[in-house]
């Protein structure tokens, strides 16, 4: 009875220990494509007003409200679009996001919110199958021709924003955008680009 105690003991130490291996493990390809992320973008990201000019702002989509406004997290990128394009340092806007999204249509209430805080109908330009960050940077050079632009998100999200656009071929600097946020959003969206990054050097080894 003992020896089968002890052997029961042992078993259940060797499956502690690899678990242990496997979180750790996990915990630094984490630490490790985060530290990527910010490397990559390194000396591209700035605030608005130390941000370079560009042919075009992209403006990656999120959640909207069910009244079809823009809800923080998209209002605040919208709004710095706004102003890098009335202080000359962009003349178009590109909106990329989920036409069809579970929140709702994130490129109608992107587009509505610009036109009502005057921005000219004819220098926006909407992708509404920019499903995913790398998507929208990808598209933005291959279907839109973008060479050159300024890409507005949240810190938490700018540096993976920042490395996919140049991996795509496109010349971007990244600025960063408002968030009139709750403490639990910003919570949420620090986990959840933490946890995004190992997939996006996966996608920039892959292309």
């Amino acid at each position: 009875m003992a020896g089968e105690q002890n052997g029961k003991r042992r078993r259940l130490r060797r499956v502690v220990r690899a678990g242990l291996v496997l979180v750790g493990g996990l915990v630094l390809v984490t630490a490790g494509a985060n530290a990527a992320m910010w490397t990559l973008s390194s000396g591209h990201r700035t605030a608005v007003s130390t941000a370079p000019s560009a042919p075009v702002v992209i403006v990656p989509g999120a959640r909207v409200a069910p009244d079809g406004t823009p809800m923080a997290y998209l209002r605040g990128r919208l709004d710095v679009a706004i102003e890098l394009v009335r202080a000359g340092k962009a003349r178009e806007i590109l909106l990329s996001g989920d036409a069809g999204g579970g929140s709702g249509d994130e490129i109608a209430s992107m587009r509505r919110y610009l036109l009502d805080h005057g921005i000219d109908a004819a220098i926006v330009r909407s992708d509404g199958e920019g499903l995913s960050t790398r998507e929208t940077c990808e598209r933005a050079r291959t279907v839109f021709g973008v060479e050159r632009a300024i890409i507005v998100s949240q810190y938490q999200h700018l540096p993976r924003a920042v490395a996919l656009c140049r991996a795509a071929g496109i010349e971007a600097d990244g600025v960063v955008a408002y968030c009139d946020c709750r403490r639990i959003t910003e919570a949420r969206n620090n986990v959840r680009e933490w946890l995004a990054a190992p997939k996006a050097v996966a996608e920039m080894l892959l292309r």
